[in-house]
């Protein structure tokens, strides 16, 4: 088994849910007491949400590199960034390591081509829903239709996710927004919804949407032990 390594505090909400997966992935694969090889840092998001409000990505990056190679010398094989929104350096962090990053627009991108979907709705950050490092990557690399909200519907669902969602509050009238904003996606052509924020699956699930709900968590979770178990 290789070693994953783990880069999460952003937020540590969904951080919880990355352990929780991989080691109960790796139970129901080997079986017993079987539990994943992995080491995890956890950054204190208050130091990286001014970088991301700031545009400050360069700074972000350099960060991001810092904690990457730590986790090389800590004996990772291979890293996941549990997070959609710091992508935007994934790049970056892979270009500066000797060893593999798993992207997760990659790893969203293979499980909605094998469940026969061509179009797609997009959730998350405003930066990740508006921004092309990873709408154009589904879209591009992987030949999918992106859908995102409208823009005052990408306000309040970015509002949302950094109001509540971060900080684990979770409001039945958020949940109802999300269900229109997912709606109305639906309408304009969508065939599933990519929650493209690690958090958002604290919030719906698939019963609030009429197509599938991706959850790009339990996908990247799925990866990584995957990867980590030799499936690549």
């Amino acid at each position: 088994m290789k070693t994953i390594g783990l880069i999460g505090g952003m937020s540590w909400e969904s951080s919880i849910e990355y352990y929780r997966l991989v080691n109960e992935l790796v139970r129901e694969r080997l079986g017993g007491m079987h539990s994943a090889d992995c080491v995890m840092y956890s950054v204190d998001f208050a130091e990286i949400e001014p970088l991301q409000s700031q545009g400050k990505w360069d700074e972000a990056a350099r960060v991001m590199i810092e904690v990457a190679r730590r986790m090389e010398a800590a004996g990772a094989d291979f890293l996941v960034l549990c997070t959609n929104t710091m992508h935007k350096v994934a790049d970056d962090v892979e270009r500066r390591i000797g060893i593999p990053l798993l992207h997760i627009a990659d790893a969203a991108a293979e499980e909605v081509r094998a469940r026969g979907l061509r179009s797609v709705g997009l959730l998350g950050t405003r930066f990740t829903m508006e921004q092309d490092f990873y709408r154009d990557r589904l879209a591009d690399r992987h030949g999918l239709r992106v859908l995102v909200p409208n823009a005052e519907d990408r306000a309040e669902v970015d509002r949302v996710i950094y109001q509540e969602l971060v900080v684990g509050r979770i409001r039945e009238a958020s949940r109802a927004r999300y269900r229109e904003v997912m709606q109305r996606l639906v309408a304009d052509g969508a065939r599933g919804i990519v929650l493209g924020c690690t958090e958002i699956g604290h919030l719906v699930g698939d019963e609030d949407a009429s197509v599938p709900l991706l959850d790009t968590t339990r996908i990247h979770a799925r990866a990584a032990v995957g990867y980590a178990l030799g499936d690549e």
